[in-house]
């Protein structure tokens, strides 16, 4: 006989707060909680009726003895444990007042986000950690490898603040070119994502960013947590699949239709919303997209935009 157990869906709201050197506050579960001594964001369950911002107050305040002043929405996600499923309410908590500390007898601790992988941390953190990591845009070089020409514009980019180049061809590069690129990258404290055919997972570089036909044919993550995994989704489904394999984030394409794909009819705001919507991984709009257009992405929570000739 089946079963028609009701799935238990507990809402809980949690803060991000950053010090003056751009440090995080975690904070350690107690003994006589769920999943005890792993490292976590502050915060707890939302009473029934109650609004999630004065949730957010009331949690802060109890928790760690501050007051917050201003907070903004950051980012939904569900988490499935084994007995029940778990909705994260993820705010930035704009400005506090208070020096936080461990009102229920708990640890706190401020790291960055480096550091972060050195404490045992809830499931739930690897993806706000990334939502809090990324920048909002990201550059996809042209076609035209091997040029100076494109080494300059990725340096340009750089200096203006560009802090994750996509390397993208649709032939295999030599490695040479490559470390040149990764090279300039570090110089800038840039993160360089190759997304090549023929991938080997040891390339130098500091993630690697797969087709929407790489990923279908993977079971698995290909690659270690230290590196970042993106991956190119078209629909709900991939979008969906990406998570499955843990990859880190997702680029949505076509958002606008484009020049280049003109025969692609493009998804529209409406449906890159309700993909958002149902995704916990960062999602990055492309196809038409601009630095105009980033307010309009992260209204639709999107992490940011990504593009090659207007970015």
């Amino acid at each position: 006989m089946s079963s028609n157990k009701k799935i238990i869906v507990e809402e809980v709201v949690v803060g991000i707060l950053l010090n003056k050197n751009g440090q995080i506050l975690v904070a350690k579960r107690r003994n006589n909680q769920f999943m005890p001594s792993y490292w976590e964001l502050p915060g707890g369950k939302i009473k029934a009726g109650e609004n999630k911002k004065d949730s957010l107050k009331r949690e802060l305040s109890e928790e760690l003895g501050v007051t917050v002043n201003k907070s903004s929405l950051k980012h939904t996600m569900f988490h499935q444990y084994p007995n029940k499923v778990v909705k994260l309410w993820i705010y930035n908590v704009d400005k506090y007042s208070g020096e936080p500390s461990g009102q229920e007898g708990q640890d706190t601790s401020w790291c960055s986000l480096d550091q972060l992988n050195n404490y045992k941390l809830l499931p739930t953190m690897r993806v706000i950690v990334h939502k809090i990591s990324l920048p909002e845009h990201y550059w996809i070089t042209p076609d035209d490898h091997h040029s100076e020409s494109v080494i300059e514009k990725c340096r340009e980019h750089l200096i203006a603040g560009t802090m994750i180049v996509q390397l993208r061809s649709k032939v295999s590069l030599d490695h040479t070119y490559i470390d040149k690129v990764y090279k300039l990258c570090q110089d800038y404290q840039a993160s360089l994502i190759l997304n090549t055919p023929n991938k080997t997972y040891q390339e130098l570089c500091d993630g690697w960013h797969l087709t929407s036909n790489e990923l279908l044919s993977l079971k698995e993550r290909p690659c270690d947590n230290n590196k970042l995994l993106g991956v190119s989704t078209h629909n709900a489904l991939e979008a969906e699949y990406a998570e499955n394999i843990s990859a880190d984030y997702i680029s949505l394409s076509p958002v606008n239709s484009t020049p280049s794909h003109p025969d692609i009819p493009p998804l529209g705001w409406q449906v890159a919303s309700d993909i958002i919507s149902k995704s916990n991984l960062p999602v990055y709009l492309l196809g038409g997209m601009s630095k105009e257009v980033l307010d309009k992405a992260l209204s639709i929570g999107a992490q940011g935009v990504a593009g090659i000739s207007q970015i």
